[in-house]
């Protein structure tokens, strides 16, 4: 991803008159991750708390606050709510979770889902790998950011880092923080893609080889690929939206950046689309390979069955104790019908193996 260029600082839209906001009820920091004012991209002294964050950016009348949360209560979110005006039917997706990536606009903010996803060893399946999901959450607006993360692996705080030690990137605002996020987000998923890729490589060779494959490996990564899609689907028609659609929470520099990050959204789906139809063909071809393979151990078998019976058959007739069988009672009656079995399922072998049966 290319840098975002030098630009002027973010100037805030339909911004409200500084006023002094109100104390946050009931808060419990444990899941507060973060919280930080940002004024023309630096980072603010004494801003630790929401209340006091958005005091000094809305007495300044520029800037924004950055608050991260992970998994936090209800209540702890209905605080966060009154802070900055969020509405109950948002803050409720937020505390509740297991959201399908989208968008909505609530007033002067957007609330935007995204779903994480990790590739990762798995018990039960010895050293097989599976996805696991997690999400990210955004509260976009005119001066502040609110993020809720649910998931270990989601973290932010190096992206936090990494935003801090470019002031002109913050200087777009929080814009610039949601564009960040997922952009880091789709890029995961260019990560799980390649691992994935590697599993499906690994299983093609398997079945058109000798070893034997087992079809629910092919089902567990046709699995994974089934939870990549609906991580993955639904995110294509916010990011557009956020591209392609004026706002003035998303500055047009930004809405060039989000453009960047569709693109490899939509890369990232026709890969997983390739996936799917290939682990499909696999477990297509795997069926039929243990087609051919049952059909080939019948067909021995039937080869070794056939032979078995040229000699079960003369030992059956000269078994029946007739006095006028052809040489039951010559000296070399018995070397002779050994002899004959003998050369008979010798024939049988030749022929059997040159068409291919043996």
């Amino acid at each position: 991803m290319p840098s975002l260029p030098s630009l002027p600082p973010f100037r805030a839209i339909h911004r409200r008159t500084p006023r002094t906001v109100p104390g946050t009820p009931g808060g419990d920091g444990a899941t507060m991750v973060n919280c930080a004012a940002y004024v023309d991209g630096v980072r603010q002294e004494l801003c630790s708390d929401p209340v006091s964050a958005l005091n000094r950016i809305r007495e300044k009348n520029r800037g924004f606050v950055w608050v991260g949360f992970h998994e936090p209560t209800a209540a702890q979110m209905s605080a966060v709510a009154e802070t900055f005006g969020l509405h109950p039917l948002a803050v409720e997706d937020a505390v509740q979770a297991y959201q399908r990536p989208k968008l909505e606009r609530y007033g002067q903010y957007l609330f935007l889902v995204l779903k994480t996803v990790k590739f990762v060893d798995h018990a039960s399946t010895g050293n097989g790998q599976i996805v696991t999901t997690g999400e990210i959450m955004m509260f976009l607006g005119a001066d502040f950011i609110v993020t809720v993360r649910h998931g270990e692996h989601s973290g932010l705080a190096g992206l936090r880092q990494k935003l801090e030690a470019d002031p002109q990137h913050l200087a777009l605002g929080p814009a610039a923080v949601m564009h960040a996020i997922a952009d880091r987000v789709v890029d995961e998923y260019l990560a799980v893609i390649a691992d994935i890729e590697e599993d499906v490589d690994e299983m093609e060779v398997a079945v058109f080889s000798s070893d034997d494959v087992d079809t629910e490996d092919i089902y567990l990564l046709k699995r994974e690929v089934l939870s990549m899609r609906r991580a993955v689907t639904p995110l294509a028609v916010p990011l557009k939206t956020l591209s392609g659609s004026p706002s003035p929470l998303v500055p047009g520099e930004v809405r060039d950046y989000v453009r960047d990050v569709e693109d490899h959204l939509s890369l990232v789906t026709e890969r997983i689309s390739t996936f799917d139809e290939m682990l499909t063909t696999l477990v297509s071809a795997a069926l039929a390979e243990v087609t051919t393979r049952q059909n080939e151990d019948m067909r021995k078998i039937s080869a070794w069955a056939a032979i078995a019976l040229v000699p079960t058959a003369i030992a059956g007739i000269y078994g029946m104790n007739f006095d006028y069988i052809p040489g039951m009672h010559s000296p070399i009656g018995f070397a002779v019908s050994i002899v004959v079995m003998a050369a008979v399922c010798v024939l049988l072998f030749m022929l059997l193996r040159r068409r291919g049966w043996l």
